[in-house]
């Protein structure tokens, strides 16, 4: 009998975790507005190909962070989830174990971090694919975007089949990478093409004071490639992602 009784709490306990857990997730609605395919990637999370007009539900627990959803490009996956994607490849796997082969724009996020916040942002640090808009689903909490024309006006330096390159990829040197921690490296013309084009984004590894946003902790989340006017967020909140 002590042996069953000890076994009920356990199950208890874990019934409770679960439980918890769950119930303080954040949803992440994923959705492609592109007019091809996209095969949407997910750290942590995995992958799924999305049709134009398709969903994937995203939950992604409390906690979470560095983590980090993007989409891939002209891929092609056998029956197993092997292949390749032209952009934004993650070790050849439809289900993303780690994070994709620039250039890929980002969508990072932390759940429930200092202040019991949420941080997130729209990152170019690892180069430009595909248009993107992120933020929350409720009011109050700004949503960020992508949206130029980066991939056609791209410096020719950074041209690469499918997308824009980072020049940290391109060049790998201390001015474009900031390998050589905090404070060491500063704006430069590469950086500030993709910030002039994308107010909001992350343009260079220590661009942190115009790129991070927050929002309380429990929100649930929306990213949109190629975003359209906008059934997606709220009026309002869709005019303050233009006008940024």
């Amino acid at each position: 009998m002590g042996s069953l009784a000890n076994l009920s709490i356990i199950f208890s306990l874990i019934f409770l975790t679960l439980f918890f857990s769950s119930s303080n997730a954040a949803s992440f609605e994923i959705r492609n507005e592109c007019s091809y395919p996209v095969w949407a990637a997910a750290s942590p999370g995995g992958g799924r190909r999305l049709d134009p007009t398709q969903n994937w539900i995203l939950n992604v627990p409390a906690g979470t962070s560095m983590a980090r959803i993007w989409g891939r490009t002209n891929c092609n996956f056998d029956g197993a989830g092997r292949g390749r994607c032209q952009t934004g490849d993650c070790g050849g796997l439809l289900q993303c174990q780690g994070w994709g082969n620039p250039p890929n724009t980002l969508a990072e996020h932390a759940l429930n971090q200092f202040g019991n916040l949420d941080f997130y942002d729209i990152s170019l640090v690892d180069g430009f694919n595909i248009p993107m808009s992120f933020g929350p689903t409720r009011g109050g909490c700004k949503v960020i975007g992508c949206t130029a024309d980066i991939n056609g006006q791209c410096p020719n330096e950074l041209r690469t089949p499918g997308g824009c390159q980072n020049p940290c990829t391109v060049f790998k040197t201390n001015e474009f990478c900031c390998t050589n921690g905090q404070g060491s490296c500063g704006p430069t013309n590469f950086s500030k093409f993709f910030k002039d084009r994308c107010r909001d984004a992350y343009s260079y590894p220590q661009d942190d004071p115009t790129s991070t946003f927050t929002c309380p902790a429990g929100a649930n989340y929306k990213v949109v490639f190629c975003p359209r006017a906008s059934a997606h967020f709220p009026l309002e909140m869709v005019k303050s992602a233009s006008e940024s």
